[in-house]
């Protein structure tokens, strides 16, 4: 099988898991029963990742040293950060095909959550910039997109606290939010790798993560993480959204 051909099946494949996952997320959001299923199973995934993370052997590569233990953390929370935006995003769509209160509310919250695991996402890999790079914050592409990324989103806060009508907030609210969702994919994916150097794995001055993934004791663990913070992040929507919608039904009463 060449490449080619390879390509395409693995593009298939995580366009069918992404679109999947995105289903799950919006069923998991909405469920009106108490969900300690999945609920433990993200309490098991996140302490045995970030336990395992902290305590089983990494390789000793050179630059990350044993800084690359922030794997387990640094992106996953992207990872999360991504795809409940892509939630968020599809309920700004259902919102303006048919227009209600409570697809606004998952939306926004959603989109909240969204930048929460940004916000963490940003920390962590500037913790993991000290012991690598030497600084807080360097000029490398992927870090500033990011950051880009997140201002972009931090608009979409400050825009719906600009209207004072509820239906236009929630409309211009929707339109921005897939507007913002569509520009942060290239700033965070496509940007980066045409930008030339950067201090990032897969690119100039580290080796890439692939080489790390591969490894038979973090592959697991990465995985763990990964799923862990996925559902954690749709946790946190649907607590969030929950409150935000009985907030709205004390105010129209």
């Amino acid at each position: 099988m060449n490449k080619a051909v390879l390509g395409i099946i693995i593009s298939i494949i995580s366009l069918a898991v992404t679109v999947f996952a995105v289903w799950g997320g919006q069923r998991l959001i909405e469920q009106r029963t108490a969900g300690r299923s999945w609920k433990t199973l993200t309490g098991l995934l996140l302490l045995t990742a970030s336990a395992a993370g902290l305590l089983i052997d990494v390789p000793r590569l050179p630059i990350v040293n044993e800084s690359i233990r922030n794997l387990f953390f640094h992106v996953p929370m992207w990872f999360a950060m991504i795809l409940v935006m892509l939630v968020s995003v599809w309920y700004s769509v259902r919102y303006l095909r048919n227009p209600s209160a409570r697809l606004d509310i998952l939306s926004h919250e959603a989109a909240k959550a969204g930048i929460v695991l940004g916000l963490l996402g940003l920390a962590t890999g500037s913790l993991w910039a000290k012991y690598t790079w030497g600084a807080w914050w360097t000029p490398d592409p992927r870090l500033n997109a990011a950051a880009v990324a997140l201002l972009i989103y931090g608009g979409y806060l400050v825009l719906r606290g600009s209207f004072r009508d509820e239906q236009q907030r929630a409309r211009i609210s929707a339109i921005y939010n897939i507007f913002a969702f569509a520009a942060a994919i290239p700033l965070l994916f496509i940007l980066p790798r045409i930008s030339g150097n950067s201090l990032h794995p897969g690119q100039t001055g580290n080796p890439g993560f692939n080489k790390y993934d591969l490894d038979s004791t973090m592959r697991p663990v990465f995985y763990a993480a990964v799923i862990g913070w996925i559902l954690f992040s749709f946790w946190l929507t649907q607590v969030s959204s929950r409150l935000a919608l009985l907030r709205e039904k004390l105010n129209e009463q």
